[in-house]
């Protein structure tokens, strides 16, 4: 045998590669779903997330010796937490950035799994992973049909009858709206809503708003 099939042999035959190399591809599938989606954290990002826990956890084993194996690994978990944490941002009364910092963390405890040696039940949640990003995405958008909820913010002239006009707007679309922050600056009205219904009443709502003179920007 040749010196180059030893190593060959040694390399594939290696548990700690075969973790290393499932956990590539953990990773590398669940980024490529969110590179795909366009999402603050992508391939590289994931792979590596993958990665790294799955050797924190091989060397959590060897460093604890039998006497405290998951002594490194308990700490990997606190770690992801700030990870997830950093892609979580607020933006016009709205959270972005949860589902992201989810897979983080389900990334993570892939890649534990995968570093203790559950590779086959690290895939497994790499599918369930799929499913959910896949076909629940479907699920929400059939059943927004039936009602969902949008944040409105609207800018229009203030008047003592301003809010009783805006709430016959939205009941006119057969919404339900419940009022947020409001801010007056020099007879000028910031008004933020709450407004949950049919995609359908949403649409008819703001074509309605847009055609209302007294309002001056529309955001939703």
């Amino acid at each position: 045998m040749s010196d180059f099939e030893i190593l060959f042999h040694h390399v594939f035959h290696n548990d700690d590669f075969v973790k290393i190399l499932a956990a590539t591809c953990v990773g590398a599938l669940i980024g490529l779903e969110r590179e795909y989606r366009s999402k603050s954290a992508g391939l590289r990002t994931f792979t590596l997330i993958s990665v790294g826990c799955t050797i924190f956890t091989i060397l959590s084993e060897k460093m604890g010796d039998g006497v405290s194996p998951d002594r490194i690994a308990a700490n990997v978990i606190t770690g992801i937490g700030f990870l997830g944490a950093g892609v979580i941002f607020k933006m016009d009364d709205r959270i972005k950035g949860l589902t992201t910092a989810t897979i983080i963390w389900v990334t993570a405890s892939l890649g534990m799994a995968i570093g203790d040696g559950h590779i086959l039940l690290s895939f497994l949640g790499t599918t369930v992973v799929y499913i959910v990003l896949g076909v629940f995405v479907k699920l929400e958008v059939l059943m927004g049909k039936f009602g969902r909820t949008h944040n409105y913010r609207i800018v229009c002239e203030y008047s003592p009858d301003v809010f009783k006009r805006l709430e016959t707007i939205f009941g006119q679309c057969d919404l339900v709206a419940k009022r947020g922050k409001q801010t007056i600056n020099k007879n000028v009205l910031v008004s933020n809503w709450s407004v949950r219904g049919r995609s359908n009443k949403h649409d008819k709502l703001v074509k309605k708003l847009l055609a209302d003179a007294s309002v001056k920007e529309l955001e939703f």
